[in-house]
């Protein structure tokens, strides 16, 4: 995992910034790459790269790569887990690697295949690809968004000199450190975030200017005139299959419980299995929450397998799961209460009493486990720290923990830390939006449904609601910020293009789920494990696990059995199942909760922020400025992200 970063302008021109400045761009990315650091240039073009080496540790692994003769190059931040099948394609067509690193097989893919190569990688990856003869770049970003990448289109030179110039970076940070740069607040991304505490809105970002790749979104750049010219090619459709397709996943008929366990019980072991190649020690977040359960007990059980010789690392390998007694790592974040009781954080897996479940589990595969406690104090402390380092305000508390456990690993010389991301998104984990989603259609005919979808995921999600606005921000800032036009626009598109081809209401809301909430949580893991250093893989959120779980029918994923007000429903139906027999009840049959930690109470220590900031002065209003200085716990949902967006503007630009 690392960092990439380049600059790309139209020909005849080299980049406007010299390599003193290309390297202080590169190394504000430093923390996502401290094993190494590289610099290239060729003709118009500029790649650079910060390393954390996980797979191949030799300098054969050296980025940005070339390739022999010098006109192709790669900046590749990601993992790759079909690199041997790719490996042997390339070898059947006379392409021979030099290195094990996934880098020069995508490398080596791109070369041959041209954008096409992309639809073959099953991975987590920014990458950004230069063909010097073809006068092209190439970004491309991951299906489900599990790496990041930005980028802006940046006017340098003058009069006949006048060019476009592209800057893009794993992080924002990067991007703002280009001296034609100005960090300026984008006023309709800002108001979307008071509503849904998140960083992006479909490609815009906070800062005016700098937008990011979509995931599964490939950018081709052609850069041989005076003006860029971007090519954008959308794979995300391509990541699904037809929703409960007439046959399963072997071609036998329809789908039943007991074969949908089978295929899910496989396909998420394979994923499992392939994100465990490392060169560098692996540990697991472990909540004690369903997913995050099943990844460490497969962990245990590949790397049991592993120390007996069933099934040996690539290469031959040593073991890079356990210690040399065969103890995993697990890993539980927690905060201290106000109370000084002990409640669990980790994850969207979080639920009051995390730790004992999680001490549970871990006494069920033998893990050698770790608890990181987060108090108060570091609660404030890490909230402003965050915010400095990666650009943006925090999307949910528990970034905070998961920034602090990944801090402890790195300390423990630990690499790479699975999480479980991405189950509640694919297989139906949220209880109360979706009864509120089977609540809402009811009665509705299908041309209805779609056409509210939307609108009703904005505003039944919604932190600061359209009429609270009204009365809380300013009118020079709503006019500024369009009053949510293109907020509700974005919205009513997305929900749009999940339900395509969708004639389940409630398959359509979890794939509109996938496309949005899943990509800010893996945005979260990415940034607050990267920051120390440590990669965060995510075997549940795998292309291959999604596509299988598009596949299954709704009743297999989420149920409403009987009436209300006796109502139960049923979450994660084929997954919960698929593991039943091998997991403690208390964890397979445990309620998803969100939140656990005393934020409401904490956020208190942060309310003076709300009047430190001039432009969040200009934003809120004296009414909401004045609440939240009162006692910002009893309008925590209103404190919570206009403090944020507070403390970014004053450390960001002013």
């Amino acid at each position: 995992m690392c960092g990439i970063l380049g600059v790309a302008t139209t020909r005849p021109h080299p980049v406007s910034v010299d390599d003193a400045t290309l390297r202080r761009m590169r190394d504000r990315l430093a923390h996502r790459g401290p094993d190494g650091a590289g610099l290239w240039r060729c003709e118009n073009f500029a790649l650079a790269h910060r390393r954390l080496a996980v797979v191949d540790l030799s300098e054969a692994a050296h980025q940005p790569m070339v390739e022999v003769g010098g006109r192709r190059a790669i900046s590749y931040n990601g993992e790759l887990y079909n690199d041997a099948e790719l490996r042997r394609e390339l070898a059947a067509e006379g392409i021979e690697c030099r290195s094990r690193s996934d880098t020069e097989t995508v490398l080596h893919a791109l070369s041959r295949w041209g954008t096409g190569a992309i639809a073959k990688l099953r991975g987590m990856f920014a990458l950004a690809y230069v063909d010097v003869d073809a006068r092209k770049l190439v970004l491309a970003r991951d299906p489900l968004g599990i790496k990041p990448l930005y980028y802006a289109l940046v006017r340098v030179g003058a009069g006949a000199d006048a060019r476009d110039e592209l800057v893009f970076a794993s992080e924002i940070p990067a991007i703002l450190a280009h001296p034609e740069m100005r960090a300026r607040p984008d006023p309709i991304t800002a108001s979307a975030y008071l509503t849904t505490i998140r960083v992006i809105l479909g490609p815009r970002t906070l800062f005016a200017g700098v937008r990011t790749l979509l995931p599964g979104q490939t950018l081709e750049i052609d850069l041989s005139a005076g003006r860029a010219s971007l090519k954008s090619i959308d794979a995300w459709e391509a990541t699904h299959d037809a929703v409960g397709a007439g046959t399963d996943a072997n071609g036998r008929g329809v789908w039943t419980l007991d074969r949908a366990c089978h295929a899910v019980r496989a396909c998420v072991r394979d994923s499992v299995h392939r994100h465990l190649r490392s060169d560098v020690p692996v540990c697991e977040l472990l909540s004690g929450g369903l997913d995050s359960s099943i990844i460490a007990k497969i962990a245990a059980e590949v790397s049991s397998q592993t120390r007996r010789g069933i099934a040996p690392n690539d290469e031959g390998s040593a073991d890079p799961i356990a210690d040399p007694h065969g103890h995993i790592s697990t890993y539980c974040s927690g905060a201290t209460g106000t109370g000084g009781e002990v409640s669990g954080l980790a994850g969207d897996q979080a639920g009051s009493d995390d730790f004992a479940h999680a001490r549970l589990m871990a006494r069920a595969i033998n893990s050698r486990h770790t608890e990181v406690v987060v108090d108060r104090a570091a609660f404030a402390t890490q909230w402003e720290s965050i915010i400095k380092r990666t650009g943006v305000p925090l999307s949910t508390p528990n970034e905070v923990a998961i920034n602090a456990v990944a801090a402890r690993i790195r300390a423990d010389a630990r690499v790479v830390a699975l999480s479980g991301e991405g189950a509640d998104e694919l297989f139906a984990g949220y209880v109360a939006p979706m009864q509120a989603i089977m609540q809402h259609v009811r009665g509705k005919s299908e041309s209805q449904w779609r056409r509210e979808g939307g609108t009703h995921q904005l505003v039944s999600n919604a932190w600061m609601s359209p009429e609270v606005k009204r009365e809380a921000l300013t009118k020079e800032f709503r006019r500024q910020s369009e009053s949510d036009e293109t907020l509700r626009a974005t919205y009513d598109a997305e929900f749009e293009r999940a339900a395509a081809g969708v004639d389940d209401p409630g398959e359509a809301h979890l794939r509109f789920i996938r496309r949005v909430n899943l990509t800010g949580l893996l945005l979260r893991l990415d940034s607050a494990t990267m920051l120390e250093s440590i990669e965060g893989r995510t075997p549940i959120a795998d292309i291959e696990v999604a596509r299988l779980a598009g596949r299954l029918p709704m009743s297999l994923k989420f149920a409403i059995e009987g009436d209300a007000p006796g109502a139960i429903a049923r979450s994660k139906i084929a997954l919960r199942a698929a593991f039943a027999g091998e997991l403690p009840r208390e964890i397979v049959e445990r309620p998803k909760a969100s939140f656990p930690l005393p934020f409401q109470s904490w956020v208190s220590d942060q309310s003076a922020e709300i009047d430190r900031s001039e432009w969040a002065r200009g934003v809120f209003t004296p009414m909401l400025r004045e609440m939240i200085k009162s006692d910002a716990s009893k309008v925590w949902p209103l404190a919570w992200p206009s403090i944020n967006l507070a403390m970014w503007s004053r450390v960001w630009w002013e």
